[in-house]
């Protein structure tokens, strides 16, 4: 099993030890498609998944879902979180056993979702279908200073509900001086590129797993088509997310790699628990690193 670079109380150190307000950014990779944000002393939660929920709901079906990576941290140790963010109902984007803890243990805490999801979320996490904030395709909220974007995804088409809301968004969250697109999960659509271009992206994160018809779960853009996406929005540095969490359902960084290369787009190449601050890379004249 893969061991995350760090994690637990050695994370929660990094983490606390890191939090300056220079008006740069730091973030770490949690496994999947979760990050944190660090921000002025704001903590962004992005798509967590923090526990063996999917691995024991299937353990004894023909869709085993075998944990590649150890669990980076328990979620409820993670007691400074000011929002987080769920762009889908999917269990590894909406999961009961870590969103929990977490706001058990951060009352305030804000909850950003799809519009389109608030009753689905709410019963999932027994809370009042008030708390959640919701956004849809082209709506906008600022919180805490961090201006958050939904923008549909297509996973792996773009679904809406009855009123015309995306059940699938990404989000861009502009801040201070950045702009950060975290794609949740979804393949490219007519016009998604477009779309992400006006916003000037800074740090893209993209998920590299692919599609797999036999894996029986929606697809997402494979690594190739990660670099592509990222090259064709302008952004200034592309991170991949989604792999090395379950063995039936993930991808080698390689190919993202090698294409990011051959289209000269700046990336960088996280590991579970690792941690990426903007000041270590100049995002105006990044150079493509692993």
């Amino acid at each position: 099993m893969i061991r995350p670079v760090q994690s637990h109380a050695a994370l929660l150190a990094a983490i606390h030890s890191e939090d300056r307000r220079d008006g740069g950014f730091r973030l770490w990779w949690l496994g999947q498609s979760g990050f944190l944000l660090q921000w002025q002393g704001v903590h962004v939660l992005l798509d967590p998944y923090l526990s063996d929920s999917l691995t024991r709901k299937y353990s004894q079906t023909d869709k085993p879902h075998v944990r590649m990576t150890e669990l980076v941290i328990d979620p409820a140790e993670l007691s400074f979180v000011d929002i987080a963010t769920c762009s889908h109902n999917h269990t590894d984007h909406l999961d009961a056993e870590t969103l929990g803890p977490i706001l058990a243990r951060n009352p305030s805490l804000q909850l950003v979702i799809p519009e389109a999801n608030r009753a689905f979320v709410a019963d999932r996490l027994k809370i009042d279908p008030a708390v959640p904030i919701g956004l849809d395709d082209g709506s906008t909220i600022e919180l805490s200073g961090i201006r958050f974007s939904g923008v549909a995804c297509a996973h792996e088409t773009v679904e809406r509900d009855e009123q015309g809301r995306a059940k699938f968004l990404g989000y861009v969250l502009q801040f201070g001086d950045w702009t950060l697109y975290h794609s949740g999960d979804t393949l490219r659509y007519e016009g998604m590129a477009e779309k992400l271009r006006s916003f000037a992206v800074d740090v893209a994160l993209l998920p590299i797993n692919g599609r797999a018809p036999e894996r029986r779960v929606a697809g997402n853009l494979s690594g190739p088509e990660a670099a592509q996406l990222a090259h064709d929005i302008g952004a200034k540095l592309a991170i991949p997310c989604h792999f090395e969490m379950f063995e039936f359902n993930t991808a080698t960084p390689d190919a993202f790699v090698e294409t990011c290369r051959r289209l000269e787009q700046p990336f960088k190449i996280l590991r579970c628990g690792e941690g990426f601050e903007s000041r270590s890379v100049d995002l105006a004249d990044s150079t493509t690193t692993k």
